[in-house]
């Protein structure tokens, strides 16, 4: 008996690890993984996130108006697994440091303004709010809205001087700018 529900347990979890296998690669068909990297005078960052497309939809607005990422609630900053950010060195980040490591990526967007949240529990699947009592650092930042179309989310870096740059999230016609400085 112990031998049949042994066996019976294994071939669950094998079947189980491959529905999630498979799930995970379908929905990146969806939304593919990218990568944004900022290398400059030995600060070393690099994004990964996944890529969502518009698709005729309403990305950010008033939850009434059926927006896909409604303003005041959590977004991971892409699809599938949670966007992480990570880097060698510590930084400023809006003029708030946040030492060297791995973060996951989150945002609350707002109209006018955007909170960027840095979390220290980085591996994570799917659009749960995060554990807030993991946030390191948290910070606001401007939007931009009517720039532009970008049909899929990019993540970009931009460099302003020698030793500064901004993180650009870019969705739809939304756009922020996440000062970033090396330390």
């Amino acid at each position: 008996m112990k031998k049949k529900i042994g066996i019976g347990l294994a071939v669950f979890v094998l079947v189980a690890g491959a529905f999630m296998m498979w799930f995970k690669s379908h929905t990146k068909s969806h939304s593919p993984v990218s990568e944004a990297t900022y290398n400059r005078n030995g600060t070393e960052i690099k994004v990964v996130y996944c890529q969502p497309f518009k698709k005729g939809r309403l990305i950010f607005g008033e939850e009434s108006d059926k927006a896909l990422q409604p303003y005041g609630a959590y977004w991971r900053v892409g699809a599938n697994e949670a966007t992480t950010f990570e880097t060698n060195k510590d930084l400023k980040i809006n003029g708030q440091e946040l030492k060297a490591g791995k973060y996951q990526l989150y945002a609350i967007p707002g109209k006018g303004m955007w909170q960027i949240v840095f979390n220290s529990e980085w591996d994570r699947w799917g659009a749960t709010d995060a554990e807030h009592k993991t946030d390191v650092l948290k910070t606001e930042v401007a939007a931009e809205n009517g720039v532009p179309l970008s049909e899929q989310l990019r993540i970009d870096f931009e460099d302003t001087d020698s030793t500064q740059s901004k993180m650009v999230i870019h969705w739809d016609q939304t756009k922020v700018k996440v000062p970033v400085e090396s330390i």
